[in-house]
């Protein structure tokens, strides 16, 4: 069992070209569950990008080499931990996802629900029941047509633990989602059917008025190309998606996509290439040498001089960032509720959010933005209920957030917590928490890129 305590919330920043167009509607309103909406950060040049790449948060400015004509360059900071969709958990894979494919419903430019795969959807038996209607004549991005089938299979694939991994994600509330998760139903009893031939029943076992918003983030699988070659259906060679690009090629820290004819909203530009460097001032150098036109998140440190040196062309934009703390309640001393409140009153939210982010983001008591804060007490000593030393580990990512980590770990250690601070890739940590090998984590909640 872990617990997960309020952080902080982050800007999303980017920097846009003096002659690029206003954003249109649907490219960067981005989706906030659970978290508080922030700042997301990054640096764009050509005004293509605005229409191709939808949310990406980031953006550019004019360099000096120019990219051959049609080809749009992107750096972004992670290595995507998988280009399906069912199991993918990283926020580049999110990232990615929107470019291969099209969700069911699609974000517009205020809060609200846009279509997407969908063309329209409506509510029955106060809300138990939703029907989705497809748009006309979609097709994947080999030709083969997307049908109300692939919607219904997509559903019970990724909610199937035999094949996906199985996690019941936004579809909690669908009839027996719980019971096929558990194997205890067949995915077959799940509460999602076809029942024309453009239409998809959805029957919730409790009523869900934000239903089509949650299905923003749901993108169906092409049914053929998975049962065709399994897991390897999203290696370059059998790739077939429904968004603006599809995937041409992929290299160690790389990939190469180029525009989806067949999808209903083909991209701007004929091709991009998306590469990942992991450490933010290096992307942010290259973007300024002219080696990108787009450049996610430059370090927070950065962004003054960046927006001295680029004036308007540094702009922000509301964005689901939360950066919190996940505590494993199974570790006996940190079931003391006692302790986790004193680490609380101690962590210095707002030295994080105004220092070592330098103003990007904003301090967070609370996960659910304008919920009433907990009740905090008046001690500042170390709980009398803690008899001995209490010694933790904090973990983390290497990189921007290990920043954020020892900011806190020295808060912790001058009010008497004995921390010691390990920093490891992002694929070992999400393995330590999984398998509970861990004190407290330093997580990060970002969706809807």
């Amino acid at each position: 069992m872990v617990r997960s305590s309020a952080g902080i919330r982050a800007d999303s920043i980017s920097l846009k070209a003096r002659n690029a167009r206003p954003t249109p509607p649907g490219v960067s309103r981005l989706f906030e569950t659970g978290g508080r909406m922030s700042p997301s950060i990054g640096l764009t040049r050509r005004s293509a990008i605005i229409t191709s790449l939808a949310g990406t948060a980031i953006a550019a400015c004019n360099g000096r080499r120019e990219a051959p004509p049609g080809l749009l360059r992107v750096a972004i900071g992670n290595m995507p931990d998988s280009l399906d969709p069912a199991i993918g958990q990283f926020g580049a894979s999110a990232l990615l996802y929107k470019q291969l494919f099209t969700p069911l419903t699609d974000y517009t430019d205020r809060p609200g629900v846009a279509p997407g795969l969908a063309e329209s959807w409506l509510a029955d038996s106060g809300g138990l029941r939703w029907v989705f209607t497809l748009r006309d004549n979609l097709r994947w991005s080999d030709g083969h047509a997307l049908t109300a089938d692939d919607v219904v299979w997509s559903v019970r694939r990724i909610l199937d633990p035999a094949t996906a991994g199985g996690e019941l994600g936004d579809f909690y509330a669908v009839e027996h989602s719980r019971a096929v998760l558990t194997g205890e139903r067949p995915p077959g009893d799940l509460g999602v059917r076809q029942i024309g031939e453009r239409q998809v029943e959805f029957r919730l076992e409790q009523a869900l008025g934000i239903f089509p918003v949650l299905m923003r983030e749901f993108y169906p699988f092409p049914r053929h190309a998975v049962e065709a070659f399994g897991n390897d259906w999203v290696r370059p060679e059998h790739f077939v998606g429904s968004g603006p690009f599809t995937l041409s090629g992929m290299g160690a820290l790389s990939f190469d996509l180029v525009r989806n004819t067949f999808s209903h909203a083909p991209a701007a530009v004929a091709a991009a290439r998306v590469e990942v460097v992991d450490d933010a001032s290096t992307r942010t150098r290259m973007f300024r040498a002219g080696d990108f036109d787009l450049a996610e998140a430059p370090p927070p440190t950065q962004i003054p001089f960046l927006r001295e040196q680029l004036g308007d062309q540094v702009h922000s934009f509301p964005a689901p960032k939360f950066t919190y703390l996940k505590i494993n309640l199974r570790r006996p001393h940190l079931r003391n509720r006692e302790l986790r409140r004193y680490l609380s009153v101690v962590t210095d939210r707002a030295f994080l959010a105004n220092q070592i982010m330098d103003g990007t983001a904003a301090a967070a008591v609370t996960v659910l933005p304008d919920s009433p804060a907990p009740p905090r007490g008046s001690s500042y000593s170390i709980p009398s209920a803690v008899a001995d030393p209490v010694r933790i580990t904090l973990r983390t990512t290497s990189g921007d957030r290990e920043r954020l980590a020892i900011a806190i770990a020295d808060d912790w250690n001058r009010a008497g917590i004995g921390t010691e601070l390990l920093a490891s890739a992002p694929v070992d940590l999400y393995s330590a928490v999984d398998g509970g090998d861990f004190d407290v984590a330093l997580s990060h909640f970002d969706r809807g890129l």
